[in-house]
């Protein structure tokens, strides 16, 4: 099992006595070369006056924007601490201890347009970049990454499962092979909601979901899926079980079935529907 997950947007500053990042001692370390040429590039943008319009944030961000030119030497906590949101707090992974931490270390990704992936207990500042923007010097993130994250990726996902919680710029950045000498079995996973007889897609519902789907993974006993139908199977263990509340009404929903989809006829991934409602 490979679970891929997006950063989040915002992010948590790691306390002020925190050491500094240590590129060496991330993961993949063969992408230290291209998180050095992200991290110089980005300190040259956001020490311009047009940074916030090169990275594509608003005015408002502009503190956090000038704190990237000093990422080399800001303070560092792990990724798990950093990102926050809906998805990281119902994932919980800075609660893991013991056998689900292990497994979190082993099998979970966390996809960033600085650092090209990393593990939850990467040690890391927080900064503000999103795989969508075309960084002076390096070029558009999701397609400089892209080689570096196939060399890295691709054997560790050749023959299991890949869990694909992403959004489709950080889907950009690498796609499991499914076919070749390092075909995975690729999921990506969809959240629906079912009412009156119809299924729509929702949206903050469904970055709740995958993060109650990440930490079920992690936390159950016995062992992690290594096939889409395992998936399926593990997925369909929280059917009927309440796993969350709607933002305004208060009202809790629950997750009421799982279904996998067709392999595609083409290179693609399986679409894992988790339906709520």
């Amino acid at each position: 099992m490979l679970i891929c997950l997006p950063p989040s947007e915002g992010k948590t500053p790691a306390p002020d006595d925190g050491a500094p990042v240590d590129l060496s001692s991330l993961t993949a370390p063969g992408l230290t070369a291209q998180r050095e040429a992200a991290l110089d590039a980005l300190a040259t943008v956001s020490a311009r006056q047009d940074a916030t319009d090169v990275l594509k944030v608003g005015a408002t961000l502009a503190d956090e924007v000038s704190r990237n030119a000093g990422l080399r030497s800001a303070p560092a906590a792990p990724a798990g601490d950093v990102y926050t949101g809906v998805l990281y707090a119902a994932a919980g992974l800075t609660d893991l201890t013991g056998p689900a931490a292990d497994l979190a270390r082993d099998t979970v990704r966390i996809f960033s347009a600085l650092w090209g992936v990393v593990r939850p207990t990467d040690r890391i500042p927080a900064y503000r970049l999103s795989m969508g923007v075309d960084l002076p010097a390096v070029g558009k993130l999701a397609t400089a990454w892209r080689p570096h994250l196939t060399a890295a990726l691709d054997e560790r996902a050749a023959g299991d499962v890949v869990v694909d919680c992403r959004s489709a710029a950080y889907l950009a950045a690498w796609k499991p092979a499914t076919t070749g000498p390092h075909a995975a079995e690729w999921v990506t996973v969809r959240v629906v909601r079912e009412a009156e007889g119809r299924r729509t897609v929702v949206s903050h519902n469904a970055k709740h979901t995958r993060g109650v789907l990440t930490g079920h993974l992690l936390r159950r006993a016995g062992e992690a899926p290594s096939s889409a139908e395992g998936l399926l199977a593990t997925a369909r263990e929280l059917d009927g079980e309440v796993i969350g509340t709607e933002v305004g009404t208060g009202l809790s929903y629950r997750m009421i079935e799982a279904t996998l989809g067709e392999a595609p006829a083409r290179s693609g991934p399986r679409v894992l529907e988790l339906v709520i409602a």
